[in-house]
């Protein structure tokens, strides 16, 4: 089975899927994932599992490949005069509202805008600065109304630009973070069709990242991997991002280190990458990695977790950029991991055999 990754990354970024209301993105993904895995389902939470079962005798240890599929956007919370106010859905800046192209998720799907008001009739400490959210509104163009026989409090708002290459391998839009990781997953499958592993593999696109980490908790809880991956996004650098914090964009995935990470995880995906000259960059992690991997860290005993990250422009803003090379490698990386695990290499993924 074949599966393009460009065009499959720009349908899911032409989607919604805000945080806690995934189904539309869902169930693109499992269409996707359904020729290359063994079982599909979905969890209680909304998260979906595709399970590639492995060659070695049962019981089979298992890896899980974590990606969440939920994106920011915006709810409704109060009409006024056909005009919406609204609040975020995961973080955003409202310095990059103002004229925005949205899509209000009401009785139907209505196309809006974000606006603010003229500087000369903003609140004088507000007057030349950019508007707090609470100022901003969200014009549908349609009369009082028809609004309110439409939108309702509670709605949904997502972004409506469209995924647009800028280069052979540079593509932006909305949701990069984390489709652009599903994409990751996606890619790692689509290798493994061609080799064998002995590992049970779990791809998951888990649900409620941005808000309560709630599909990176309970996932792992329910298949108990031995190991899990979370695949994220990180920064990449560009306009005011460019210390030991950021990382070049299409110089290959990130490779999380710090007490988020198991060291042995660390140690395989290092030596995997740089035997077969695979591009990657170390990330230092500190505190905890911001990804699922704070959840599938400390689910049940403890599951011995990794990170690993896409250099990301303009994180959590409608046009956030990615190098497709960095999909690409991310994947390939994955599954050569997976294809070099022996039923045997759980007995050493020891954290006291490698805190040196």
């Amino acid at each position: 089975m074949t599966l393009e990754l460009i065009p499959f990354l720009k349908q899911m970024l032409s989607l919604p899927g805000l945080s806690g209301n995934e189904a539309p993105i869902r169930e693109v993904i499992a269409d996707a994932w359904r020729p290359f895995v063994d079982e599909i389902s979905t969890s209680p939470l909304g998260s979906l599992h595709g399970l590639r079962r492995g060659q070695a005798a049962e019981p089979r240890p298992r890896i899980l490949l974590a990606a969440h599929m939920d994106a920011i956007g915006l709810m409704v919370t109060g009409i006024a005069d056909g005009f919406l106010r609204f609040t975020e859905i995961g973080g955003i800046d409202p310095r990059i509202l103002p004229g925005q192209a949205v899509i209000v998720h009401g009785q139907k799907d209505l196309p809006a805008i974000v606006v603010q008001p003229a500087d000369r009739l903003v609140k004088p400490e507000h007057g030349g600065s950019p508007l707090p959210m609470s100022d901003l509104l969200i014009d549908t163009g349609l009369l009082p109304d028809e609004v309110k026989s439409l939108i309702k409090v509670g709605d949904l708002v997502s972004f409506a630009i469209q995924p647009t290459e800028l280069s052979e391998n540079i593509l932006y839009g909305h949701s990069q973070d984390n489709r652009a990781s599903v994409a990751v997953i996606t890619a790692c499958l689509l290798e493994l069709q061609h080799i064998r592993h002995d590992w049970d593999v779990w791809a998951v696109a888990t649900t409620q990242e941005e808000e309560t980490l709630g599909g990176g908790y309970t996932s792992p809880f329910a298949i108990r991997p031995t190991v899990a991956v979370a695949i994220d996004v990180t920064f990449a650098k560009g306009p005011g991002a460019n210390d030991w914090r950021a990382f070049g964009l299409g110089k290959g995935p990130t490779l999380g280190f710090g007490p988020n990470i198991h060291p042995a995880l660390h140690n395989r995906f290092k030596s995997v990458a740089e035997k077969l000259d695979i591009p990657h960059q170390v990330e230092i992690m500190p505190r905890h990695s911001g990804t699922d991997a704070f959840a599938m860290q400390v689910v049940a005993e403890g599951i011995p977790s990794m990170v690993i990250g896409i250099p990301l422009r303009y994180m959590h803003t409608p046009v956030e950029m990615v190098s497709v090379k960095d999909i690409e490698r991310a994947g390939h990386l994955l599954a050569q991991v997976i294809a070099g695990l022996a039923a045997e290499d759980v007995n050493s993924i020891r954290w006291e055999d490698t805190n040196d």
